[in-house]
């Protein structure tokens, strides 16, 4: 007796009670990621030990990231307030919302409280500095709505900044006004911060990169170097590749 048609039968069983979930690996021609630059000329966030401006440091790294995605092939990143024009922070991820983004990551430099402050006569102007802390640090909101996606992604960029040889700060998490943020992870410098309007109110997976502290003189000088603002950028390119790796298609 044939067992063809049995034998097809079961064949066709199989294939019916195969998995049919979403196939993993987006597409990285595809999948948009938003890099938001922090504060605006108006607004311009700290001000670094020789007196340049937050925001400045902010645009420069964002445009190296936004190039490396790109060279990556990552080919559609969206860049958030190029400009310099967005004053609502709602604004900025409602532009990732219209963009499609499937992440989407603010580009700071950091600060350090009042009380860590000295001065200094850099070119005969009195400026003020600290180069007690030094280093990067992350930050997640848990009223984002993929929280759990936020952290992972974030864990990427501490692992990756790491493995490249910078280190974090952990001066957020001190217990004095301004700072005690609970300290999700201290070897990748990640934090937990409910509050960031642009974490929160992200439709998509949102991290918060203070990428180093502009008033340590420095590592001032070090984050205006053309080579660590490119190990900076090779490191969340790494990010978001592994991310991009286990992400459903879009």
């Amino acid at each position: 007796m044939s067992t063809t048609y049995p034998l097809l039968g079961l064949l066709l069983m199989a294939a019916l009670v195969q998995p049919t979930g979403p196939v993993l690996a987006c597409s990285p021609a595809e999948f948009v990621v938003a890099i938001d630059i922090g504060h605006s000329p108006a607004r311009p966030g700290a001000v670094s030990a020789r007196g340049v401006p937050e925001f400045r440091f902010n645009r420069d790294l964002a445009a190296v990231v936004s190039a490396a995605l790109a060279d990556a092939g990552f080919q559609r990143p969206l860049l958030i307030n190029a400009a310099g024009d967005i004053r609502s922070l709602p604004e900025r991820t409602r532009a990732a919302a219209r963009g499609r983004a499937g992440l989407f990551l603010s580009i700071h430099h950091d600060s350090v409280q009042p009380r860590y402050l000295s001065t200094w006569t850099p070119d005969g102007v009195a400026r003020a500095y600290s180069d007690r802390f030094r280093g990067f640090s992350l930050f997640v909101s848990a009223k984002n709505a993929r929280f759990g996606p936020s952290r992972h992604f974030a864990e990427l960029i501490g692992r990756a900044l790491v493995a490249r040889g910078l280190t974090p700060t952990l001066h957020h998490a001190e217990p004095i006004p301004g700072e005690h943020r609970p300290l999700l992870d201290a070897a990748l410098g990640l934090y937990r911060f409910d509050d960031l309007v642009v974490l929160k109110g992200a439709a998509m997976p949102a991290v918060l990169l203070e990428a180093g502290v502009i008033l340590h003189r420095d590592e001032e000088s070090l984050l205006t170097q053309d080579a660590y603002q490119r190990r900076i950028a090779d490191a969340i390119v790494a990010a978001v590749r592994d991310y991009c790796a286990a992400a459903p298609r879009r």
